[in-house]
């Protein structure tokens, strides 16, 4: 049985919208809201994403719980067992292609990453290589900042969805997509008994932080970076570097005079 109709006009009173209002919110005509609600339509799946991320409930939630009874799960679904979608794009042959989401559009992924119209609208490619298999889907996320040096500001990290969040590898490196702080690269740590991550920066400067996997959206593995900061072509010795090679070869010298007295 489902309750998405009866769910649509609980939280779109709980929340003191008008029909006109859920409408313009989720991008349909005022009559659809009402058709959803009195049984006389079903809204299709991009819709009803858009309205589970406007409520705040999950898809399995939405369809399959009442939610005027407080039927409302307590337990993060870290294992992606209740409805997780992506969306995706697909070229003409059928093939799966990477969506880019460069600096510029990082607020808005953080809040229409469920939305296929938004995700279709972000740049896309192929990567033809052996690494990359066709059963995956994967992302590009632009970074800024310093803290996961040596990992360059304004670097690509080429990413794998993970649908199963119980998959995480201790100390491995994470795009992390939050309600709270948006998109965050780190090393994650899974705290499984707390329900949390545990997020650390390459650059030591920065101090370690927790998000509880509640607060958690999406969660993409890190395979590769693409950046575009090349090195000099000819690079310079730093002086700190030349101070240390004249200490090495003054200390061959002193050696080298001890083992001359001793002889």
């Amino acid at each position: 049985m489902s309750y998405l109709n009866h769910n649509i006009r609980y939280l779109r009173k709980l929340k003191s919208y008008t029909q006109a209002d859920l409408a313009e919110r989720i991008g349909v005509k005022r009559p659809a809201i009402g058709a959803y609600e009195e049984l006389r339509a079903e809204p299709k799946l991009d819709t009803i994403q858009k309205l589970s991320y406007l409520f705040g409930v999950t898809l399995d939630q939405l369809i399959n719980q009442d939610l005027s009874k407080g039927e409302k799960a307590s337990e993060v679904d870290a294992e992606g067992r209740t409805l997780r979608i992506l969306p995706i794009v697909i070229d003409d042959q059928g093939d799966e292609r990477i969506s880019v989401v460069p600096v510029s559009a990082r607020a808005g992924y953080s809040h229409s990453y469920a939305d296929p119209e938004y995700i279709a609208e972000l740049p896309k490619f192929s990567l033809p290589l052996p690494e990359m298999y066709p059963d995956r889907s994967y992302r590009l996320f632009q970074i800024e900042g310093d803290s996961m040096l040596p990992i360059q500001d304004g670097s690509y990290i080429v990413c794998e969805y993970v649908e199963d969040w119980t998959y995480i590898k201790d100390g491995e490196c994470y795009i992390v997509i939050t309600k709270a702080d948006g998109i965050v690269y780190k090393r994650v740590w899974r705290q499984a008994r707390l329900n949390r991550l545990e997020m650390k920066s390459d650059n030591l400067i920065y101090q370690p932080f927790y998000t509880e996997l509640s607060d958690v959206v999406e969660i993409w593995k890190s395979l590769a970076f693409i950046s575009f900061d090349l090195p000099d072509e000819e690079p310079q010795t730093s002086d700190d570097v030349q101070v240390l090679s004249d200490l090495v070869h003054q200390l061959k010298r002193d050696v080298d005079a001890l083992k001359k007295n001793e002889a």
